[in-house]
């Protein structure tokens, strides 16, 4: 990811972006259901790596499947420092996909973060692996309890969203955003504006500015934060 674009964005709050996407006519961005597990975790930013899960099948979900090349184990190898791993396990709530090691493993390999719309287990552990994780909670059974994994890097639907690999993912307290990656040039800069004139906006609610005509602004506030807009560029 281009270094200038990832720093805006790291200032750039993820409702910020809904309401920037949504002017831009994507309404179903933000994925459900995944969460941030640490207190007070910043901001992340990065590339998506899709993983995807199927429902458990009898024959496929063992624990003899964790071998298998085609396993979340391979799967980590195959990631990128900086990447962001993006795992649709369709809301299952009963089935951790990782745990303490494998997110330990991912840490090591500097991934940014691991997003998902199921759960984890050993919370704790994972937790100290110091991996920004965002999930829907944690429970103590294995995957293959009610999973399936069968690939990575293609398109999946994480959180009721599509995703694809290459996508870009924004993760705060509000939860996560998928930015779609023709879009992202555009979509910073429109972000980066946005956030500049509520910045000016807060400061006039703070002066005691009422808020019709002001937010959103009309032609004269439109004018006013022009002209202050100008000065924090010159």
């Amino acid at each position: 990811m281009d270094t200038k674009i990832k720093a805006i964005l790291e200032g750039i709050s993820t409702a910020t972006l809904t309401t920037v996407l949504l002017k831009k006519g994507l309404r179903n961005v933000w994925l459900r259901g995944a969460f941030p597990k640490q207190p007070n975790q910043k901001r992340v930013v990065g590339t998506a790596f899709t993983l995807r899960f199927v429902p458990a099948r009898e024959d496929l979900a063992t624990p003899a499947s964790w071998a298998s090349p085609i396993s979340t184990r391979a799967a980590i190898e195959a990631m990128d420092e900086g990447v962001i791993a993006v795992a649709d396990a369709m809301g299952v709530s009963d089935a951790g996909i990782f745990g303490d090691i494998l997110c330990a493993r991912m840490a090591k390999r500097k991934v940014a973060a691991l997003i998902t719309d199921g759960v984890v287990r050993d919370m704790e552990g994972v937790l100290a692996t110091g991996l920004p994780v965002w999930c829907a909670g944690a429970a103590a059974p294995p995957s293959v309890a009610g999973l399936t994994f069968v690939n990575w890097q293609e398109p999946i639907a994480c959180g009721g969203v599509a995703i694809f690999p290459g996508d870009t993912i924004v993760a705060d307290g509000d939860g996560a955003v998928v930015i779609p990656q023709a879009m992202l040039d555009e979509v910073t800069q429109m972000a980066a504006e946005q956030e500049a004139q509520e910045a000016w906006i807060m400061g006039e609610v703070q002066k005691g500015v009422p808020l019709p005509g002001l937010y959103p602004p009309n032609d004269e506030n439109k004018a006013k934060y022009a002209a202050w807009r100008k000065g924090q560029k010159d």
